[in-house]
Parts: C-alpha cells; structure tokens; sequence
C-alpha cells in the first residue's frame, strides 16, 4: 500500500510528487497526461527563473526532477476512486489497481465545450481545444479562433504562424485582451477580429469547411474556415472526486482547507481544480497548494504516528 496517491500530472501533481520524495512517502503519480493543460502553453513568462519557455518544456523539467527523485509515474486514466477499511483503492480504465492511505487530487481543468450545432460533429476533423497541439495541421489553410481571453489571443498568435488567415471571434462583451496581445495581434498582420452575439452552427461535407455566426441586430455571417480552435476557458474535471464524497463550490471547484484537505478524511486537492489560493489559477500557485498538500500529508502519516 502507498502512503500517497497522486491523481494528475500537471504542475500540481508533479510539484507534489517533489515534495512527497523529499518526505519520504512512498507513493505514486496517476496522470491521463504528463504536464497536464500547460504543455499546451507555447510559451510562458510568468514562472519564476525562466524568461521564456515553452510549458511542454517546463513540464519536461518537472517530470524529469520528479523521477530523478525517485517517484514513478503512470499515464493512465483513473476511472473509479473507493474507500475501503484502511484507505483508498483506486482503479484505473484499463483495469489496474492501487492502494494508498491518502489522496491527492490534483485533476486540473478540461476545455470548456460550446455546446453549439456542428461541434461534437467535427472534433478532430476540423474543431480543436488546442492550438499548440494541432496548429501545424493548418498549414495554409483558413482558420478561426472563439474566444475572449488572453488564452484565445495566443492561440491566434500561435496559428497566424502556421494557418493563412486566422479570424478572431469573440462574443459581444467578452473581449479582455492583455494589451501586449493587441499589439501583438496587430503585429502578425494575418489575424482579424470580430465580434458575435451567437455561434449558429459549424458545417460541411465530412470535415468542417465553415461556420455561420450571428452579429448584434440579427445580421448573419458566413465564415469559410478549415479549422475552429475553441478556446472559451476550462472547466474542473471533479467527477471521480466527487463520486468520493468530496464537496465542491457552486462553480464545481473542490471546496479545500488552509492545509488543502477536502471534507473526506486522507483526501486532499490542488491546482486549478480547488478554491485554493483565492482561485488565481497560474503555475506558480498550482505547484504551491501540491506541496502544502503533500506536506499536510506528512504531518498527519508520519509525524502523528504513535
């Protein structure tokens, strides 16, 4: 039995795991995918002693000093978490299981779906959650990018390197830039903006080819586009934390303590998925709650021991 479970292996999972080989606590890291969100990232600039980095490259960094310190890491999806008599059992979809005395969750977030006419249809033939992943797929071609926020504006950053067109579209009211991403919008020359009241649907023939949207007043526009990188924010990805029990705020956040333990006993949480760090959700925070987390941990296994 492992004295930690880690479930994710972003920032706050992988900072965790640090922690937890420095305390010594035998335990393992569970994550669906290495890096989490950030690898999507092409480029960072708020994280301490790095001017610029890409997050695949940082996340790289943390694996790498997380496994030199002796943790060992799983890519796999963990499908079901049950408390048994002296801990946890958790067993993931291809069947494997674990047992652990403590958890921490550290799920991260998942791309927020638009729920509009034509999405479900065309992900992977031309819709996309991630333009670090897919943009060099759109060489060329004509792309949109939907969205407000600076997460949308680097990902028609990153696009206008690849694509031939990347049109900008965000909805009335919604449009809260970083000014260094107007101008630098402005400064790649292939990336127009434009406002909408309502995506109508997305269409073609087997794979995406356009998208009508609908402006204030009730004009509608058509849009010929090879691709639609939907970047309208994340969402927390709780549903095997809550099926534990675990409590979580109206916005489906893990509700945790100042120690970053759950209302489960043995459970606690970190990252973009909790109500921690007065949910200003960056890196540096996410690697922050993991090792309060792991720490807590620590004190209640190891020094309370009697």
């Amino acid at each position: 039995m492992y004295d930690l479970i880690i479930i994710g292996a972003g920032p706050a999972g992988l900072g965790a795991s640090i922690y937890a080989s420095r305390y010594k606590l035998n335990h393992i890291v569970l994550g669906a995918e290495i890096g989490g969100q950030v690898i999507e990232a092409w480029e960072i600039e708020n994280y301490a002693g790095h001017e610029s980095i890409s997050g695949r490259e940082l996340m790289n960094l943390f694996q790498k000093q997380s496994q030199e310190l002796g943790a060992t890491i799983v890519q796999a999806m963990v499908a079901k978490v049950l408390r048994t008599f002296d801990g946890f059992e958790i067993i993931t979809e291809d069947g494997k299981k674990y047992e652990s005395r403590s958890i921490i969750f550290a799920l991260g977030m998942k791309p927020r779906k638009m729920n509009i006419p034509g999405e479900d249809r065309y992900v992977g033939k031309g819709v996309s959650y991630c333009a670090t992943c897919d943009a060099m797929f759109f060489r060329g071609k004509d792309v949109a990018v939907i969205g407000g926020g600076d997460s949308a504006a680097t990902a028609a950053i990153h696009l206008s390197e690849f694509a031939n067109s990347v049109q900008l579209l965000y909805k009335e009211g919604t449009k809260c830039f970083e000014p260094a991403w107007e101008q630098e919008i402005v400064r790649t020359g292939k990336i127009a903006v434009a406002s909408f009241e309502k995506i109508v649907e997305l269409n073609g023939e087997g794979k995406l080819s356009g998208m009508i949207y609908e402006k204030t007043g009730g004009e509608k526009k058509e849009l010929a586009v090879d691709g639609v990188f939907i970047e309208i924010g994340s969402v927390p990805g709780v549903v095997i934390a809550k099926e534990l029990g675990v409590e979580t705020d109206e916005q489906g956040y893990i509700i945790v303590s100042q120690d970053q333990s759950t209302n489960v006993e043995n459970v606690f949480a970190a990252g973009d998925v909790t109500t921690g760090s007065n949910k200003f959700r960056q890196i540096i925070t996410a690697v922050a709650e993991g090792a309060v987390a792991t720490g807590s941990i620590y004190k209640k296994l190891k020094l309370t021991k009697k």
